[in-house]
């Protein structure tokens, strides 16, 4: 069995023969000393001597591609750190993604008066109008329709509301800074598109049976992170999906397994 040989430096040498020729060689210098690692080839036609110097120049990335025999102590400490980070250790700063809003006026919201700094009291004027129409619901249409089928039709209403709600908040459709025609509709269009892949990602996560919302799982994606990092020594590239938490990995498992 061979011993594999590790080259520290390598570079091409132009030796001129007595003939009149040109060799091509790869040399390696190691402790002071140099060898010939491989004669490419000689020639006396210039443009020869170019093509051999290229293939010399491939050899060299080649042979600097193979595996050293052992591997650096600096490579492994990186190697290990890298292993050892997970999503919760990056952290975004910024008030607005920590926190989100603090205070709006949905829900009960609505019923609360900020007076001052700091201070919050509810506003029963608005909460008591409220109240006098609990239990009342009534419907305005311009259609033929009898008023069971307007009521019938006004359950699925919701579908609609929901997906105009997405594509105010969720997808950010608005506000459209454009003014030409074929941006604006690019603009809808991508849009659009975002607004299919979360339906079909709200199937998928039904299919699956998992617990996980459309919101939750856009939340989990914001901290799920793929690092590429050169190792210092070998100068190998590699890319390392951070450890996930549980949510994250079961996203990551159904992703992989419908898309």
């Amino acid at each position: 069995m061979g011993v594999p040989i590790v080259y520290l430096c390598m570079f091409l040498r132009e030796k001129k023969n007595s003939s009149g020729s040109v060799s091509i060689q790869i040399i390696s210098k190691s402790s002071g000393k140099y060898k010939v690692v491989k004669t490419i080839g000689s020639s006396s036609n210039e443009q020869e001597t170019l093509r051999l110097t290229y293939l010399g120049k491939q050899e060299i990335e080649r042979i600097s591609c193979q595996p050293k025999l052992f591997v650096s102590e600096n490579d492994t400490i990186v190697d290990q750190v890298f292993s050892t980070l997970n999503n919760a250790n990056i952290r975004t700063v910024g008030p607005e993604i920590i926190f989100g809003k603090i205070y709006d006026n949905k829900g009960y919201n609505k019923y609360l008066k900020l007076t001052g700094d700091v201070s919050i009291e509810i506003d029963y004027e608005k909460f008591n109008n409220d109240q006098s129409w609990d239990g009342l619901k009534g419907y305005i249409s311009n259609t033929n329709l009898k008023d069971k089928q307007v009521i019938e039709n006004y359950k699925n209403l919701w579908f609609i509301e929901k997906a105009f709600r997405m594509s105010k908040t969720d997808l950010r459709i608005r506000p459209i800074y454009h003014r030409l025609k074929q941006r604006i509709e690019a603009h809808i269009c991508i849009s659009f598109t975002a607004y299919c892949i979360y339906k079909e990602l709200e199937r998928v996560l039904y299919k699956e049976k998992s617990a996980l919302s459309l919101k939750k799982s856009a939340e989990l994606t914001h901290n799920m992170y793929q690092i590429t990092y050169t190792l210092p020594e070998s100068k190998h590239t590699k890319s390392k999906l951070l450890k996930m938490d549980d949510q994250q990995a079961e996203l990551f498992q159904i992703i992989q397994k419908n898309f």
